[in-house]
């Protein structure tokens, strides 16, 4: 007879993923994740493979469920420099307060401890991560283009780039307990450098 789950693998998958963020995968044990998750080793085994297999699973969902319905929404948002400044304010409160202060991003924490920086599979997420953040800053970027909030010739392909590495900035130094403000100044300094200036309003 086939092994019967009595388990949801998703929610399980779930806790695996704060475990995973909160910890990092280098200083997180299968032991660590079977008290987590109240599963057996072989359990966890036969449903989703070893260790690797595990994080690689856990960095997956959580780039589909945490950080890919943030980005669609930026792309989408049509505003400009304010839906920007939205998506840095979104980001701070969520890295600086309520259940998951100062976990950082799961994403930024790989790149920063290197987990599986040998491991192609884990290298092809981060990087379809930052293209897809990329993308969207580009989209919003190319939407205050058009209605007259950016200075004339900005880079728009490289500020892309450069917003795309000041989350990451915000992500690892809220980690590293910066406060709220200052995270805050930051990036209301980097958005003051991309408009008009006043005498060309």
């Amino acid at each position: 007879m086939p092994d019967v789950k009595h388990f949801d693998p998703d929610a399980v998958l779930e806790q695996v993923v704060r475990l995973f963020w909160r910890r990092g995968a280098a200083s997180t044990g299968i032991a660590e994740v079977v008290a987590e998750t109240g599963i057996s080793r072989s359990s966890l085994y036969a449903t989703f493979g070893g260790k690797r297999e595990l994080y690689l699973a856990a960095l997956r969902g959580y780039v589909e469920r945490h950080s890919r319905p943030v980005f669609d929404r930026l792309a989408a948002d049509g505003r400009g420099l304010p839906a920007i400044a939205g998506f840095f304010a979104g980001l701070i409160t969520a890295r600086c307060s309520g259940e998951h202060a100062r976990w950082g991003c799961m994403v930024s924490n790989a790149h920063a401890s290197l987990d599986g920086a040998e491991d192609d599979d884990v290298r092809r997420i981060l990087d379809a991560h930052h293209d897809g953040l990329y993308a969207a800053m580009r989209a919003a970027l190319q939407a205050a283009g058009r209605q007259g909030q950016l200075r004339p010739g900005l880079d728009v392909d490289g500020t892309a780039q450069t917003l795309a590495l000041l989350a990451y900035g915000v992500n690892l130094r809220s980690r590293a307990g910066a406060p709220a403000a200052a995270l805050t100044a930051s990036v209301d300094a980097a958005l003051a450098s991309l408009t008009p200036d006043e005498e060309n309003r």
